[in-house]
């Protein structure tokens, strides 16, 4: 993925202002860092990497305005990197000289009221965001309990009727039908498409907004992917995970995120079944894994009694 300078123009938290070198807003950004220049103003061009964005800070600035022998051999180096644009913070004044090299080279030089440390802070959160590997998926995003619960399944299965069933019970959707999942470090974040918003489509009913017919309290924006859910036709042939022993994960993203399959047929209660496999989730993040337990509490039982009959 990439992002456009014009896109980090458009950003008005950033409070950038194209002042030269217009003609290269199409430049992208593909790494989400941004590099200041240190010894690269006297000639020293090693630590620079093209496509990145450059950022002045008063230090900069005042060098180049007191170095006049040096200024153009900075200048020269700073652009020969081949930078995606080069902001100047704080609001001050880039020199005449590095305008006019890059309107020549269409390098962008912007302009910042922010300070550098915070201009740096939220430039580089917003590139993170935005450039971070993601995905759309088919499906209902939760949270259930504290617990982000992606629940897959073939169309017609009841994830959104599921969905509904656990609003009811005071959680909180998050996203139905298209859901673009995000990676942010080794997490997935998942939110709903921006057309759809907090709208669910139920067979027989139609579209309905979620957040206006059960209030705030019953939506949220976005969620960690902790758990997924797999909503599967029950099937006699199939052979179903009966004691939860090893736990299965979905590959996402290059992430593990665990994964449950639950077959679905008449009389068994899925909004249940998915409320009870977030606690249990809560109680794997805090070391306690039941399963596990019962068969050491077994094993243990049965050596027991292996050495009483020995005995």
């Amino acid at each position: 993925m990439a992002l456009t300078i014009a896109e980090l123009v458009e950003r008005t938290e950033l409070g950038v202002t194209a002042v030269a070198g217009r003609a290269g807003l199409v430049r992208v950004v593909t790494v989400p860092r941004i590099q200041k220049p240190g010894l690269a103003l006297t000639g020293w061009p090693e630590q620079l990497h093209e496509g990145r964005v450059l950022v002045l800070g008063g230090t900069e600035i005042d060098y180049l305005a007191d170095h006049e022998p040096a200024r153009g051999v900075g200048i020269t180096t700073l652009l020969g990197s081949d930078p995606a644009c080069v902001v100047v913070c704080r609001g001050l004044v880039p020199p005449a000289e590095l305008l006019a090299a890059a309107e020549s080279r269409e390098v962008p030089v912007l302009v910042s009221a922010l300070a550098t440390a915070d201009f740096i802070a939220l430039v580089t959160t917003w590139m993170a965001d935005r450039l971070a590997p993601s995905t759309q998926l088919h499906g209902v995003l939760m949270d259930v309990l504290g617990i982000g619960v992606l629940m897959v399944g073939k169309s017609g299965i009841g994830k959104s009727e599921t969905a509904l069933d656990l609003v009811v019970r005071g959680h909180r959707l998050v996203a139905d039908d298209v859901i673009l999942v995000r990676r942010q470090g080794n997490q997935l974040s998942g939110r709903a498409a921006s057309l759809i918003g907090h709208h669910m489509e139920i067979r027989g009913l139609g579209i309905i907004n979620i957040k206006d017919l059960f209030g705030i309290s019953s939506v949220r924006e976005g969620k960690v992917v902790e758990l997924v859910v797999e909503l599967h036709e029950w099937d006699a042939d199939v052979e179903y995970d009966r004691l939860g022993i090893e736990d299965a994960a979905l590959r996402l993203l290059d992430v593990d995120v665990p994964k449950l399959r639950l077959p679905v047929r008449p009389g068994r209660n899925i909004a249940t079944l998915i409320e009870v496999a977030a606690r249990n989730q809560l109680l794997k993040a805090q070391g306690i894994h039941s399963a596990r337990a019962f068969r050491d509490r077994l094993d243990r039982a049965l050596k027991a009694d292996a050495s009483d009959a020995v005995e």
